[in-house]
């Protein structure tokens, strides 16, 4: 049973697994979008799910993954709608600075389309580090109203309300410099390490 606090060398194994694997998603990123991309400096703290959306304003955007293969559950990507915005235009060829406007159906399937390019390539990272083959389904997309956290507990089990948040700083060329969250479960987070170092053992 999980005591909802994650050691030192959990975080360190952790920050590990996330650098790797996002440092690898944003390579298929900068393809997509044409312009250099890095994901860089998680942060990880532990918090309620219910503090989940206070750094946000207004409206996000929820990319929830579920693990069908060598993880058990789900996660979830917070992208500030600004940001859909601009990487759905740079996508389309543009500019990156049509910022103008809500995000649309037509601007959720392009980063959808993102978002699983990216995460499978993540995937394929955590297989290598965890020893086992993982494998995502299509990612599902939300627009949320942040003041709508109800639809934010729908994605978790209803007992899970201990989160792990990692942070990371997100650059796009010059045009974007920006954040985006990740979030999981903190028995996510043991499983992954309990992997992680059983596949260290065998190696």
């Amino acid at each position: 049973m999980s005591n909802f606090n994650l050691t030192k060398d959990q975080i360190d194994e952790l920050s590990e697994i996330a650098n790797i694997s996002m440092g690898n998603a944003a390579t298929n990123l900068s393809i997509m979008v044409n312009h250099r991309v890095d994901i860089t400096t998680p942060i990880f703290s532990i918090i309620n799910r219910s503090e989940a959306l206070d750094d946000y304003e207004k409206t996000c955007i929820f990319v929830q993954v579920h693990y069908v293969k060598g993880l058990s559950g789900n996660n979830v990507f917070i992208l500030k709608d600004k940001d859909v915005l601009c990487l759905t235009d740079l996508m389309m060829g543009g500019s990156g600075d049509n910022l103008e406007g809500e995000v649309t159906d037509l601007h959720l399937s392009a980063i959808s389309e993102a978002m699983n390019q990216m995460m499978g390539r993540s995937a394929t990272s955590m297989a290598e580090m965890l020893g086992v083959p993982v494998d995502i389904s299509t990612p599902v997309l939300n627009a949320i109203d942040v003041d709508s956290v109800k639809n934010f507990e729908k994605m978790f089990e209803s007992q899970l309300d201990k989160f792990v948040k990692i942070s990371f700083k997100m650059r796009v060329g010059d045009i974007l410099d920006s954040s985006m969250v990740q979030l999981y479960p903190v028995q996510f987070a043991e499983e992954m390490c309990e992997k992680f170092n059983l596949n260290k053992k065998d190696d």
